[in-house]
């Protein structure tokens, strides 16, 4: 397969220890990815930074459903920006568009002044743009580098015509990760068909935590009522498979 970036998307300090044991390049930090991806505390930044010798991209996204933000929300994503970028974040990864799914060129444009020469990345918000060759070309010449991308398909696998034809637009302007739905399974055909260089991958296992036990009618989330007695953590050995299989 040759030698393939492998980025692994955590959602906690120890995700990315485990990222970082099994080998993986990169990491893309996040909180609550349960709705895609939020903020990562800084604290677990700065845990993060001193366990692994792993880049660390740094999500800004202040709240769930959609990336069309009110005032107070952006604001708040550009001081979490700062503050991220100064405990040790080696780049941003964001996405802010218009009320008509457009690239929202002007907060773009801010977020890169925040992050000076370290890498942007444009997340998946660009699977929702009506035209994704308008939508790289913005983002082009605002310098940004990177774009997170399934094709614009719920799943990477049924987008690979559209992120082949992406990385051929792209000319080498822009970087193109593929990501969403990466499995062993199908990383061959993904990176063979659309010629990436590298991948963004998320795989987990279900831990237990028996703290809760004495009451199990006790939720402290919402109307889904997820099990409170179980969380999800990077599976070490699954990302390991990967990164040997890309190497």
């Amino acid at each position: 397969m040759g030698n393939i970036l492998v980025e692994v998307c955590c959602g906690s300090a120890d995700d990315a220890v485990e990222s970082f044991q099994a080998g993986a390049d990169r990491v893309e930090l996040n909180s609550d990815l349960f709705h895609g991806g939020l903020t990562p505390s800084i604290g677990e930044l700065i845990i993060a930074k001193k366990h692994t010798g792993l880049k660390i991209m740094t999500m800004v996204r202040p709240r769930e459903g959609g990336f069309c933000y009110t005032e107070n929300e952006f604001a708040t994503a550009v001081e979490d920006a700062k503050l991220l970028l100064a405990h040790g974040s080696d780049g941003l990864v964001f996405g802010f568009l218009k009320s008509d799914g457009t690239i929202d060129v002007e907060r773009t444009k801010i977020m890169k002044q925040i992050a000076g020469d370290k890498t942007t990345v444009f997340h998946r918000a660009i699977d929702v743009v009506p035209d994704w060759k308008s939508a790289l070309d913005t983002l082009i010449s605002l310098g940004i580098t990177r774009v997170l991308t399934s094709g614009q398909e719920s799943n990477v696998f049924f987008g690979i015509e559209t992120v082949k034809e992406m990385i051929t637009y792209a000319d080498g302007r822009i970087e193109i990760l593929p990501g969403a739905g990466i499995t062993l399974k199908n990383i061959d055909r993904i990176v063979s068909e659309t010629g990436c260089d590298q991948v963004h991958v998320a795989h987990y296992k279900p831990y237990s935590d028996s703290s809760v036990n004495n009451n199990r009618e006790i939720f402290y989330g919402g109307a889904l009522y997820p099990p409170e007695d179980r969380f999800n953590m990077v599976d070490r050995d699954y990302i390991s498979a990967i990164v040997n299989m890309t190497n």
